[in-house]
């Protein structure tokens, strides 16, 4: 049986890729990407190549933090190709980074960059664009974080392009929408779906791909994200076990938050567990939980191997990030930590932390001493997001009791007609993560 190559695997996912791209007929592509794929990458790559070939295109991205990191992402990868990048009116509208790059031109007014091979901005900017404004439409279009983004923002945008590359992550958070959408579930026109669910539900015969291996996921993790919220698109690690290392350089005290982070250093997963208990959102003792594994981490000297360096590299606070579910707790664990002088660790919730890579995590299980399994909770792509930051370790703080919590409030979301299921529900998946990190427990009664 010949070994698994991760790379060949890849390569030849991203070619068949760029070649239903630039030569197929179809008026779209769509591309399934689990975390760490190198989405972003295959985004500027196939920019660059639709540029050399010719073809000016445009970008639409969801925020604006992507939208600079992808221009400047394309200035580092060809120095001379001319980028617009298209902003909003307000006194703050881009990067100032995006100042020192030569070869970007900026400006609120799409035709300002007519005439540029590839115009960026972000789909809300995109929508006040009228295909006049530009000479036209434009041939070709890449819409990242596809999934991300709402259905009716793509209807939008459709009329200022004729052919469109969709690239995203189908188990990262759904689009963000502020109505009830009870009504359209189910509907092909459901507004609040994703541009991706939508587009495929009009045309099935749409050519669609899927990038095989996540370079970000460890061995350890990738397995365990793959079947919990990926069974349909089931993906690799692009590394082998063995092939990164955490270790400390100082030893452990005994101590329950320093267990865990050996036990999460060992196998790339802990649970760290306290007492079962109802609990206020912010529940004290576990915030203070997760600031002590903070504190332990950046005190005891991590220091990271892998194949991007054979030679240990220090964990500093840059490089870990503090999950949370809601606003409340990232502001109570920014507090706790800020009292143990702990600065410069990323702490937020699922919907800002997506997209966003570490070298360790800790996350505050969104069910953690809760009374009820609600909707928000058990969310699928909360949790995936909460667990695919790391390239390292994972540590989850939670109460104990969450399975009895779950089997207490059994899935009782109604089955809508005409919804396409690409992975399990909230209920299933957090069943499938708390099993595995069983094997991980560290208990603790602070």
């Amino acid at each position: 049986m010949t070994a698994f190559d991760p790379g060949a695997a890849a390569a030849s996912a991203t070619d068949a890729i760029l070649a239903d791209t630039l030569h197929g007929v179809s008026r779209g592509v769509v591309v399934d990407s689990p975390p760490g794929a190198g989405k972003s990458t295959l985004v500027v790559r196939a920019a660059l190549e639709l540029a050399a070939a010719g073809r000016p295109l445009m970008v639409v991205a969801q925020t604006n933090s992507q939208v600079d990191d992808l221009v400047v992402r394309l200035a580092e990868k060809a120095p001379d190709l001319p980028v617009g990048r298209l902003h909003s009116s307000d006194s703050d509208p881009y990067d100032k980074a995006l100042d020192e790059l030569e070869n970007v031109r900026k400006s609120s007014k799409a035709g300002d960059l007519a005439g540029l091979d590839v115009v960026i901005s972000t789909a809300a900017k995109w929508a006040h664009v009228k295909s006049t404004d530009t000479g036209g439409p434009w041939r070709h279009a890449i819409v990242d974080e596809a999934y991300q983004m709402r259905s009716d923002a793509l209807l939008a945008v459709a009329g200022l392009f004729e052919r469109a590359l969709f690239v995203g992550d189908p188990g990262q958070l759904d689009p963000f929408a502020i109505a009830d959408a009870e009504q359209w579930a189910g509907l092909s026109y459901d507004p609040s779906a994703s541009a991706v669910s939508t587009l495929l539900a009009h045309n099935p015969e749409l050519p669609q791909h899927r990038l095989p291996v996540s370079w970000r996921l460890p061995a350890s993790a990738a397995p365990l994200v793959s079947d919990a919220f990926y069974p349909f698109t089931p993906f690799r690690s692009g590394t082998d076990h063995g092939d990164r290392r955490l270790a400390f350089g100082v030893a452990s005290d005994g101590s329950a938050p320093d267990r865990a982070l050996d036990e999460a250093a060992e196998s790339g997963w802990a649970l760290l567990e306290l007492p079962a208990r109802h609990t206020p959102r912010t529940d004290p003792e576990a915030v203070r939980a997760v600031a002590q594994v903070v504190r332990r981490l950046l005190d005891r000297g991590g220091a990271a191997t892998s194949e991007r360096s054979p030679e240990p590299v220090p964990l500093t606070a840059a490089r870990i990030a503090v999950g949370t579910a809601h606003r409340d707790q990232a502001a109570a664990v920014r507090a706790a930590l800020a009292e143990l002088g702990v600065s410069g660790v990323a702490v937020d919730t699922a919907n800002r932390l997506q997209g966003r890579e570490f070298d360790v995590t800790v996350v505050l299980h969104p069910l953690s001493g809760r009374p009820d399994a609600t909707a928000f909770h058990l969310e699928t792509g909360r949790l995936c997001v909460l667990a695919s930051r790391h390239r390292h370790a994972c540590v989850v703080v939670c109460r104990a009791g969450v399975t009895d919590l779950l089997d207490d409030h059994p899935s009782t979301e109604p089955v809508q007609l005409g919804v396409t299921v690409k992975f399990p529900d909230g209920w299933e998946a957090n069943h499938a993560v708390l099993s595995h990190l069983a094997e991980h427990r560290i208990s603790w009664q602070p």
